[in-house]
């Protein structure tokens, strides 16, 4: 293990954190906040260690898997602790335990909350907890990737490891050049989603913080209604669409933008997660419209906005869906496993997978017919290793494992198993609310915090695709290899 390239990296890391905490020490001094003095703290605090950590180490350039997976694994736990300061200094979230768990729930996209009442907290603190959906949103690390001259060499193994999906395609022959244009594309559909809300008369206060948490799959609320508050198709239809779009592969878009039109309507896994969300939309607004809705357009704006919160794991929500019929639920329950597409920021165990399993179960149906035939598995034409179906096939495997058993500790509490599986799935799939004991009406302040860490574990599995942190806990991982002198 080549430990000054990780601890030096990770200095980086924290310094470009403090830098990032400044537009929320900004908000706080424009909106004469309490919370400012935390902010200022928490910056230096992260800054001085962050500096110390960046210069105190040699190393050698080079990065590899076991690096790439240290400097991922820790990265992440990192950010969070050192990301809930202003929440601790403010007196905010005076827990620490309370404090990392928001925070978690931030980066990670999730929008989980242990926070009753959100329209108390300071202006800076709401921007800089909202803001955290956008960082991670895209991934801190591939942001490091992107703007480190330092990283360019062996600046894929922290990209491979950090990035959504089976695999990680680079759009360009550059790992900076990628990172690059997936933020360029991110940041231009925060500015459009951001021209748009305004337009639709949200202030911008309430638009950025609602732009950072649709963008980036987050869902965190500024209001205890969440987006219920706002009584305006216009406003639900826009943030619908906008999360629909961030459940898509980001690289498709640059396609699009090149002029390969035709090579994006293809795309079979987008093809896959546009009809699921459909046929979901259209399921749930008659289900809901013969049981609880006088209006059939109004049945079928709350159903596909829901659809697309829940299967692009954001968390937002217009109405309290809990009360919906049990079919409705249940297809909500399904999709917070489906998520969002493979190189997108929503979590789940990704479109691409699920478009996987299915073509092995029909190859499966097809060998009892044609035993000796060699059927290879296809996506857009072309054949999947077998390396990359077993790895399918294991994340599948182990994502349930973990779901079970997380849905079995949970309930130890006394929880009834709705409540402690939709938990589970709400936190392991990156989403937020669930049903039940953790509804969108309700928060996770009722647990233990025992539960509270456990749960901000199954969110960093998530947001990490699971191998990420296990992997951490191998010892082969933190072995320092020796070379052969004749190197």
């Amino acid at each position: 293990m080549n430990y000054g390239v990780v601890i030096k990296i990770l200095g980086y890391l924290l310094l470009i954190e403090s830098a990032l905490m400044v537009p929320s020490l900004l908000v706080a001094l424009h909106y004469e906040g309490f919370d400012w003095t935390s902010f200022l703290i928490s910056i230096l605090i992260t800054a001085v260690v962050g500096f110390i950590m960046s210069r105190s180490f040699k190393y050698r350039e080079n990065i590899q898997a076991k690096e790439g997976l240290a400097i991922v694994g820790s990265g992440w736990f990192l950010v969070s602790v050192f990301g809930a300061l202003p929440f601790v200094f403010s007196g905010t979230i005076p827990s620490w335990t309370d404090a990392f768990f928001e925070t978690v729930s931030g980066f990670t996209t999730t929008g989980a909350t242990i926070i009753d009442n959100v329209e108390i907290l300071p202006k800076g603190i709401l921007f800089w907890r909202s803001f955290t959906h956008w960082i991670g949103g895209m991934g801190i690390l591939v942001f490091t990737v992107a703007i480190l001259p330092m990283l360019g060499i062996g600046g894929f193994q922290i990209f491979k490891v950090e990035s959504p999906g089976p695999t990680a395609d680079k759009i360009a022959p550059r790992v900076r050049d990628t990172a690059k244009i997936l933020y360029t594309t991110y940041i231009a559909i925060t500015i459009l989603e951001i021209l748009l809300l305004v337009l639709g008369g949200m202030s911008l206060y309430d638009t950025l913080l609602h732009t950072f948490g649709t963008v980036g799959t987050g869902g965190f609320g500024i209001k205890n209604t969440s987006l219920g508050a706002y009584d305006s198709t216009y406003i639900h239809l826009v943030i619908g669409i906008f999360m629909m779009f961030s459940g898509v592969n980001f690289s498709l878009y640059y396609s699009f933008f090149k002029g390969k039109w035709r090579e994006v309507l293809k795309n079979e896994e987008l093809r896959q997660y546009l009809g699921i969300i459909i046929i979901a939309v259209v399921l749930i607004a008659l289900d809901i419209y013969t049981i609880m809705y006088d209006s059939f357009g109004l049945a079928l704006r709350d159903s596909f906005f829901q659809t697309s919160s829940i299967i692009t794991t954001t968390g937002y929500s217009t109405v309290d869906f809990d009360r919906w019929p049990t079919f409705s639920k249940a297809i909500l329950f399904l999709l917070m496993f489906v998520g969002g597409c493979a190189g997108s920021t929503a979590g789940g165990i990704k479109n691409i997978r699920i478009l996987v399993l299915l073509k092995i179960v029909k190859r499966e149906i097809s060998k009892i017919f044609h035993p000796r035939a060699v059927i290879p598995i296809k996506v857009d034409g072309r054949s999947i290793s077998d390396e990359t179906v077993a790895g399918i096939t294991s994340f599948f495997v182990l994502y349930i494992i973990i779901f079970i058993l997380g849905t079995i500790i949970i309930s130890l509490e006394g929880i009834d198993f709705e409540s402690s599986a939709s938990a589970v799935a709400a936190t392991l799939g990156n989403i937020g609310p669930g049903f039940r004991f953790v509804g969108p009406s309700t928060t996770y302040s009722q647990f233990s915090d025992a539960s509270k860490l456990l749960l901000s574990l199954f969110m960093l599995l998530g947001r990490l695709e699971l191998f990420t942190l296990i992997a951490l806990f191998a010892p082969k991982v933190w072995k320092n290899e020796i070379l052969p002198k004749n190197r």
